[in-house]
């Protein structure tokens, strides 16, 4: 009866996070973009640019925690993005990872009603422009 009751509660309680889920798919969107741009990012041998590339990990990382609190998470594990070709150059995966973090930006672009989902998202929209800025420089440097 109470492991009934708890089970019952924990659904109730959980009900709110995949209604905004559903809402908002756009976070999760997001959140595969920037787990893939992560991923380009992170190997390989990076030269002058690799404190740039730490600057734009640091910064993906900390949009990933901010969108977690904005919308359920879909429960993939970080490493979980489309494959990586392995002979790209490093210039090829700067520009690959460029674009991405564009799509995650447009992904939560989204009017948002919830308070504590906004705040989340805008500080999410912060740390994209930081790691768009951190790949666009190192994307300069390379040249």
């Amino acid at each position: 009866m109470l492991k009934a009751a708890i089970a019952g509660l924990a659904v109730v309680l959980a009900l709110p996070l995949v209604v905004m889920a559903q809402r908002h798919p756009g976070y999760l969107h997001a959140l595969s973009d920037l787990r893939y741009s992560r991923a380009l990012l992170e190997h390989g041998d990076w030269g002058r640019v690799g404190p740039d590339r730490e600057r734009a990990i640091g910064e993906i990382d900390r949009a990933i925690e901010e969108l977690r609190r904005a919308a359920m998470d879909d429960g993939k594990n970080p490493e979980a993005h489309p494959p990586i070709e392995p002979g790209w150059a490093p210039r090829d995966r700067l520009h690959r990872a460029e674009e991405a973090l564009g799509r995650a930006r447009e992904a939560i672009s989204r009017e948002e009603d919830n308070p504590a989902a906004r705040e989340w998202r805008n500080r999410a929209f912060r740390h994209i422009d930081e790691a768009r800025r951190a790949v666009h420089h190192a994307i300069e440097m390379w040249r």
